[in-house]
């Protein structure tokens, strides 16, 4: 059974990993949306949160004019894989790390090799 925890909060837990990212590399995330949904669409399989963009270490000079990239964390997923809030707390802040290091032009091979994915 998933665990119950409102928008408002789920959406403070959010917040509050965020506060956590150090401020120099939260000062370069620039032109990115964090968005939180129910739930992803069905393409993107079962998972906790997803990068849409252009990668800082892929963009360039012609980067100009762009809608905002969007880091979506998927609050239905998240509630369904942890049975506390501490675990919650963990899985989004690892979620929301994950998803702006995807940002940062890191990959998902990169983060196993660092041991955060």
């Amino acid at each position: 059974m998933a665990l119950r925890v409102s928008p408002e909060r789920f959406e403070e837990l959010v917040d509050e990993a965020l506060d956590g990212i150090p401020q120099q590399l939260f000062d370069l995330v620039e032109n990115c949306a964090l968005i939180i949904e129910e739930e992803p669409d069905p393409e993107l399989g079962d998972v906790l949160g997803y990068y849409d963009g252009t990668p800082l270490s892929e963009r360039t000079s012609q980067y100009s004019g762009v809608l905002p990239d969007r880091i979506l964390i998927f609050r239905g997923p998240l509630l369904r894989l942890v049975s506390s809030e501490p675990e919650l707390v963990e899985e989004i802040r690892i979620t929301v790390w994950h998803e702006i290091a995807h940002f940062f032009g890191i990959d998902d091979d990169e983060l196993d090799d660092l041991g955060y994915a």
